[in-house]
């Protein structure tokens, strides 16, 4: 682990027992918040030991949603790729700028590549952009197949599954959510 990530979980516990301390919860919430804070520690703990072996850096895609999708749109990307896993959730409250119980930060693994995604609660002139895609180089016929199928389902698809001379075949998909994809086998 490198001297950053060393220094920044401390930061992180720290700032967590900062804004427990200036709430008026009651001790026995406290406590609560504290275990959860220390299990989320050491969850995090967890993750950069194993994205730290190896890596220097970890890169980590973030997804921000405006329509309240990222835990659906999470969920979908769980269950379609393999090696896949969610990490931490953590929800706005009830006196959040957005609905109960929505996504303020989860961060997920896909097939060994760390995500982030959280429920926006302001409205952007911009959203995601097919300029910036998540380029995957699948191993066979029928892993670009299935992703094809499941990525293009209720999305758009400005390339379709072909030849297009740059390899054996290639798609271009924007999702359901938005969120753009380059399918590729050699």
């Amino acid at each position: 682990m490198n001297h950053r990530m060393k220094g920044l979980i401390p930061f992180v516990i720290l700032i967590g027992l900062a804004v427990l301390a200036y709430t008026n919860q009651d001790k026995k919430s406290n406590d609560k918040e504290i275990d959860k804070l220390k299990a989320e520690n050491e969850r995090l703990r967890t993750t950069i030991k194993d994205k730290s072996s190896g890596m220097r850096k970890q890169f980590i895609t973030s997804l921000t949603f405006q329509d309240n999708n990222a835990e659906k749109a999470m969920n979908f990307y769980i269950a379609l790729f393999d090696n896949s896993r969610i990490i931490h959730i953590n929800r706005w409250g009830k006196e959040a700028p957005v609905e109960e119980g929505r996504i303020m930060k989860a961060t997920f693994e896909l097939n060994g590549n760390l995500f982030m995604c959280s429920d926006s609660p302001a409205h952007h002139n911009w959203d995601f952009s097919p300029a910036v895609s998540k380029y995957i180089e699948c191993d066979d016929e029928k892993e670009i197949e299935r992703l094809y199928s499941k990525l293009s389902e209720n999305g758009e698809v400005p390339m379709p599954l072909d030849n297009y001379g740059f390899s054996t075949k290639f798609a271009w998909v924007i999702d359901q959510f938005g969120v753009s994809w380059q399918l590729n086998l050699q």
